[in-house]
């Protein structure tokens, strides 16, 4: 089981970036877990054609203790879909919220019972402590890439992620994979994000183009992998994918293949 984590600064774009991998990947024959942890509970939203599912902490919160189809739900091209939720608005800590949900998963075995071939965590970014954490270390997942733009406060936000990354792999963390520049068409964003990429001595290993495919696929809640699969877009996604699971093999933690 090959475990990646996503992260990105709220609004970049990244639960979209995340379910097109997740739906790109499971359209190749694996088995793919998404897990949204956000407390808005909307990562899964374009996999599961517009309906929200009920989050582990709603769940929690409703029945006590939930049951494992409770949480997790098939979505488009059998991506099981999971939504860590958060506490009541105003009430507790997001963060503390995550750590309670994988708590549950762990004790509802889903990782045994489904046996996915590879877990994607869509992470918020713009804090990296607490649970926001939690998929940043090594019993959770094996690498981490950040989703950035060319926009000052995304750039910032990657900073961040990436030196956590580095500040704590002596303490068996994540390894860290690279940027994914989701571009906004900011001036001279290419070049913006390639120099962030080497003043943190890593690499953007894809680029996704701006495009109305997009937007126009979100209109019809699904991802441009379903809705637009021969789109320039939709290639620029799988070609994303090849690339992350070349950093993987690269980095020694596995090969991942069609079954």
């Amino acid at each position: 089981m090959l475990r990646i984590a996503i992260y990105g600064k709220g609004g970049i774009g990244k639960s979209t970036t995340v379910s097109n991998l997740s739906a790109a990947l499971a359209q190749r024959g694996l088995t793919i877990m998404q897990i949204g942890c956000d407390p808005k509970a909307d990562s899964t939203l374009l996999l599961m054609h517009g309906q929200r599912i009920d989050s582990v902490l709603d769940t929690m919160r409703a029945h006590g203790d939930p049951a494992l189809d409770d949480v997790v739900h098939k979505g488009h091209a059998g991506v099981l879909c999971v939504e860590a939720g958060g506490p009541t608005p105003g009430t507790g800590c997001a963060g503390r919220g995550i750590i309670t949900a994988f708590e549950q998963l762990d004790e509802l075995n889903a990782y045994g019972v489904y046996r996915p071939d590879v877990v994607l965590y869509d992470v918020l970014g713009d804090v990296v402590c607490g649970g926001f954490s939690l998929p940043l270390r090594g019993e959770h997942s094996d690498i981490v890439f950040v989703v950035t733009s060319g926009e000052m406060m995304a750039m910032y936000a990657a900073s961040n992620i990436a030196s956590a990354v580095e500040r704590f792999k002596t303490r068996d963390y994540a390894q860290f994979g690279g940027l994914i520049l989701n571009k906004r068409n900011v001036e001279n964003e290419d070049e913006l994000v390639e120099q962030l990429a080497r003043e943190l001595n890593t690499e953007v290993v894809g680029t996704i183009p701006r495009s109305s495919d997009i937007h126009e696929c979100e209109q019809r809640q699904c991802t441009v992998i379903e809705g637009a699969p021969d789109s320039a877009v939709a290639h620029a996604y799988e070609t994303l994918v090849d690339a992350m699971l070349a950093k993987v093999a690269a980095l020694g933690l596995g090969e991942v293949g069609s079954r």
